[in-house]
């Protein structure tokens, strides 16, 4: 039985010129107004020009391969970008591969994200009746042991750039993406999701003074889930909390989001206020992370065998 893994990303634009035709996916086909594609050329501008998402998913596929010993290969597929998950399902199809994990780069399950990534799997398989696989789906790793220890890790970095004296002080801010608050609706388990992997990342580090923040709010009329981390920011400084670290757990990876919402954005809060603010380095192709991707599709590779 021949198998592989479908390691599945958001996208992001490559070079410059795929800045228009990316956010125009992003919007289902909806061409951005000029004003709101200058202002995200300028975002990409500030970061180079394009994002790195692909380079460190490609880096993260190759450090999963690389943990099973080249046994099972991966395949990478975006949603919204190059490579489109259907390539890689593509790929997959002329491998020959009958048996198949699938596993999105974000630990965190919502109808709106990681559902949407399976939607497309599931509309390839429709479309390709002929194909007998087994995919077996993760849908969240958020409470993964070797996860939370990867995240700690990259916290407890950031706050040696405090005092020992003022450690314990420090406000450390864990975020994720926002969504529509519509969401609550279906009893989607994102926010509860993101809370378990707040509380434990916390114990690890044994950090109490700690709180919740959303980033990255989309340009949409309806409500989207807050606080937002910028409000938050003012808000801390204004009770005199003025030290602060700043992780964000829904992202694993450098790419606009992180470095613009946090880098860039928050850290303009902080220079106008005089804080200190230091963001954790996301995990990227982290051994401990890749060590807990291991894990984690061993545990589906094995549920084949029950069979």
């Amino acid at each position: 039985m021949k198998r592989g893994i479908l390691v599945l990303a958001y996208g992001g634009p490559n070079k410059p010129e795929d800045i228009e035709p990316f956010y125009t996916d992003i919007r289902r086909g909806r061409p951005p107004s000029k004003e709101l594609l200058d202002e995200l050329t300028e975002r990409y501008a500030m970061i180079g020009g394009s994002s790195p998402l692909l380079r460190i998913t490609t880096d993260q596929a190759n450090g999963i391969e690389q943990a099973f010993e080249g046994v099972y290969k991966t395949y990478i597929g975006m949603r919204h970008w190059e490579p489109w998950i259907p390539e890689a399902l593509a790929a997959m199809h002329a491998d020959g591969i009958e048996e198949a994990v699938a596993i999105v780069m974000a630990p965190h399950y919502s109808k709106m994200s990681i559902g949407k990534y399976y939607g497309i799997v599931d509309k390839y398989l429709e479309e390709h009746p002929a194909w007998k696989v087994n995919i077996n789906r993760v849908e969240s790793w958020h409470t993964h042991p070797k996860f939370i220890e990867a995240c700690a890790k990259k916290i407890e970095v950031a706050f040696q750039q405090f005092s020992p004296e003022e450690r314990n002080e420090v406000m450390m801010i864990l975020s994720a993406h926002s969504l529509p608050v519509r969401i609550r609706e279906w009893n989607d388990p994102y926010e509860s999701q993101l809370q378990e992997t707040s509380k434990l990342i916390a114990e690890k580090l044994n950090h109490k003074k700690w709180m919740w923040a959303f980033q990255s709010e989309g340009r949409t009329p309806e409500p989207w889930l807050g606080p937002d981390i910028c409000k938050v920011m003012e808000d801390l400084h204004q009770k005199g909390e003025n030290n602060i670290v700043s992780y964000p757990i829904g992202f694993i990876c450098d790419h606009l989001e992180v470095i613009f919402d946090i880098d860039i954005e928050a850290g303009d809060i902080a220079k106008k206020n005089g804080m200190k603010l230091v963001r954790a380095a996301s995990l990227n192709d982290d051994d401990t992370l890749i060590a807990a991707f291991k894990d984690i599709i061993s545990g589906e590779f094995a549920k084949f065998e029950s069979f």
